[in-house]
Parts: C-alpha cells; sequence; structure tokens
C-alpha cells in the first residue's frame, strides 16, 4: 500500500523557487520516498522526527527532508535545497 504524501508549506514554498531540471530530480526524489519511508537517513538531535534523502541534480547535492505519520501511513514533506545551510535553516523554523 503506498504512502500518502503532504507538503507543508515551508517545502512548497522552497519548490516553487526550484529550477525545472531540479525539480524533475526532486520528484524522482519523491517517487522513492513514497515507494519506500524508510530510505531517508533518520536525524538526531533536534531534528531526531526528520529523515534526509540526498540525492544529486546537475552535478550538486540536494536534500530532500521529510518526517512520517505511520498511523496514517503520511509523509510530510518538510523541506528541500542544497546541502549549505539545510539543516540551520530547518531548526531556524520550527
Amino acid at each position: 500500500m503506498m504512502w500518502d504524501i503532504k507538503q507543508t508549506k515551508r517545502f512548497a514554498r522552497l519548490y516553487k523557487k526550484l529550477h525545472d531540471n531540479i525539480v524533475v530530480d526532486v520528484d524522482e526524489a519523491i517517487e522513492k520516498i513514497q515507494q519506500n519511508p524508510e530510505i531517508g537517513d533518520r536525524k538526531m538531535g533536534d531534528l531526531a522526527a526528520l529523515r534526509v534523502l540526498k540525492f544529486r541534480s546537475n552535478g550538486q547535492l540536494y536534500l530532500l527532508g521529510y518526517t512520517l505519520d505511520e498511523t496514517i501511513r503520511l509523509i510530510y514533506l518538510e523541506s528541500v535545497g542544497s546541502h549549505e545551510n539545510f539543516y540551520r535553516d530547518l531548526k531556524r523554523s520550527d
């Protein structure tokens, strides 16, 4: 059974700013997460609920952060962007 996906406002705002060629790679990463939500690396400390999937687009490393609600099988897309300041920005917005 597939998991449902929901975007947070932060994710939607960041996603909208991405270039079209990067959007294609983000969409592929989202499909991978939907098929296997455990694929992302679980973080520790302040971001313990967060999982991050790393992928490359145009030779640059991008991160897609998401959380899971296993009771209703829902994936919340939290953030997407390059590695630079990714975690700092996530902590700041909480």
